[in-house]
């Protein structure tokens, strides 16, 4: 079997982290379609392993969270009369949680937009700080359940809601967002600083997700097809955003200003995270047959 090198393992995750589909990839390496999938379903079991584990008694002060949407096979109005549709299709929402000091992502959960799944995210945020912060949300009444329930009363918890004039008649009926024409800021637990209330970088983060994440192009067919690779490509994404990536305003990665790690990543250093588990889970050779004759 002729597998891509460690060299081209790396070439092909750069391309799809800076936004190329994985035909196009295709195209440009002569890969087939289905060695590039498999190489990102690999590459995001081990980023989203390695981030779960090592993204643990982080020191952040502000932390802003929002979420993103996209869709799986399709989109939710159209499931009911897709063809072959698999279990998760439609409608499918990445919550994601920032440092707003290191730009560290440091919690995703890929799911629902319901009550469960904004509690299972606050949990799972609340396990990787080591202090007391102050939180930002928007709106989404999902956040105000799940903030107490995870939080209780530890944490400085405030919304932010954006209040938004209608579109222009020229842009009626067309994919265009109305004009953004006032905030609003509201306590809700503890002591906030407001005029550290904000959401910007997290929208910011989000930005960046769908300009390097094909999956998340809007009015496109660079869809996920399954749940499971629109998951690995968000875990490959976010190690490549922490650890790999140069933020322009840090002068280094997430990771390394938020005393994660202590050097840049490169992309090989994924690669090599894959090939130790490929390597692990191969089955051990057998030692020679000795068979013992019988006394």
């Amino acid at each position: 079997m002729n597998r891509p090198d460690t060299k081209e393992r790396a070439q092909i995750l750069q391309m799809l982290c800076e936004g190329m589909a994985i035909r196009a990839v295709a195209r440009i390496t002569g890969r087939s379609k289905n060695t590039i999938s498999k190489l990102l379903v690999d590459a995001g079991k081990v980023c989203s392993a390695y981030q779960d584990e090592h993204f643990r008694d982080l020191e952040a002060r502000r932390v802003e969270v929002d979420e993103i949407w996209s869709f799986v096979y399709t989109k939710k109005k159209n499931v009911a009369k897709a063809k072959d549709a698999p279990e998760g299709a439609g409608d499918i929402w990445t919550w994601t949680a920032i440092d707003a000091d290191s730009k560290l992502v440091m919690s995703w959960l890929v799911g629902g937009r319901d009550g469960e799944y904004a509690l299972s995210f606050m949990d799972d945020m609340k396990s990787r700080l080591a202090n007391r912060v102050q939180l930002t949300s928007d709106g989404h009444r999902a956040y105000l359940d799940a903030v107490e329930e995870a939080f209780g009363a530890d944490v400085d918890y405030a919304q932010l809601v954006k209040m938004y004039g209608n579109a222009p008649e020229t842009f009626r009926g067309r994919y265009s967002p109305a004009t953004c024409t006032g905030i609003k800021k509201t306590r809700i637990e503890g002591d906030p600083d407001t005029h550290k209330v904000s959401t910007s970088y997290v929208e910011r983060q989000n930005l960046t997700m769908r300009m390097h994440n094909r999956r998340f192009t809007r009015l496109t067919n660079a869809f996920s097809k399954k749940v499971e690779n629109h998951e690995a490509s968000i875990a490959l994404h976010f190690m490549y955003y922490n650890f790999v990536k140069i933020h322009k305003t840090l002068k280094c990665s997430p990771a390394m200003a938020a005393g994660v790690t202590d050097k840049l990543w490169e992309m090989t250093d994924i690669v090599s995270m894959i090939e130790r588990a490929e390597e692990q889970g191969r089955p051990k050779k057998r030692g020679p047959y000795n068979k013992k004759r019988a006394a």
